[in-house]
């Protein structure tokens, strides 16, 4: 953004000067340039402990940033530690901020499912409570309607051998969890949470993803 600003001043600079013939019409289209900024869009997952969840959609080509934080509850401003408690119905979740011109919704929820057990109620692995519960927070009614039908899909297919209890739930508040739990696994690889838990599952999600991998 930054480098496209300093573009832009610079081509008006050369155009007032008469340095080049006024090349604004014909080498910048404002309506283009604002077309580059609004390709974003954002998906909102939980599906376990939000440092794990993180460190996978990083990974991916076209997301553009994931925030862990919390939401889906009712207290406003948790913190860790209230959150931790399983009393205040807010999930760890991820807010992943991503390019759909180079990876769609669709394919955040296929890593989504291929990346937890949403099976598995009110926990994953040994992280246990709701605050660990598998759900989607969708932010428009296509979003609502892709992950029901994902679900149905799957369910219909046999594809697990028990019920999905996957919540699809509207996108309300979400609060940004502390600074320290961004980039976690990131920022602590020698944590032994991060060593025993999030490497193992990150292995096999890049292995999985390998061809939908950042370079």
């Amino acid at each position: 953004m930054r480098n496209q600003l300093l573009l832009l001043g610079a081509l008006l600079f050369y155009s007032i000067s008469g340095a080049i013939p006024n090349p604004y019409p014909k080498q910048v289209d404002l309506p283009s340039l604002n077309a580059v900024i609004q390709q974003k869009d954002t998906a909102t997952f939980a599906s376990g402990c939000f440092w794990c969840v993180e460190a996978k959609f990083s990974q991916l080509e076209g997301v553009l940033k994931v925030t862990s934080g919390y939401t889906g509850g009712h207290l406003k401003n948790p913190t860790y530690k209230q959150v931790l408690t399983g009393s205040t119905g807010h999930a760890e979740a991820c807010n992943i901020v991503f390019d759909p011109s180079v990876i769609s919704y669709d394919e955040l929820l296929e890593a989504f499912f291929l990346s937890h057990d949403p099976t598995q109620l009110n926990r994953q692995g040994n992280d246990v409570g709701t605050q660990y519960r598998s759900a989607i927070f969708y932010h428009n009614n296509s979003q609502k309607e892709k992950a029901e039908y994902y679900i149905n899909t799957l369910t219909q297919q046999l594809i697990y051998n028990k019920p999905i209890v996957t919540q699809v739930n509207p996108f309300t508040k979400f609060y940004i969890a502390e600074d320290y739990h961004q980039q976690y696994y990131e920022n602590n690889p020698n944590q032994s949470y991060c060593q025993y838990v999030i490497q193992p599952e990150l292995e096999r999600f890049k292995e999985i993803f390998k061809d939908k991998l950042k370079k």
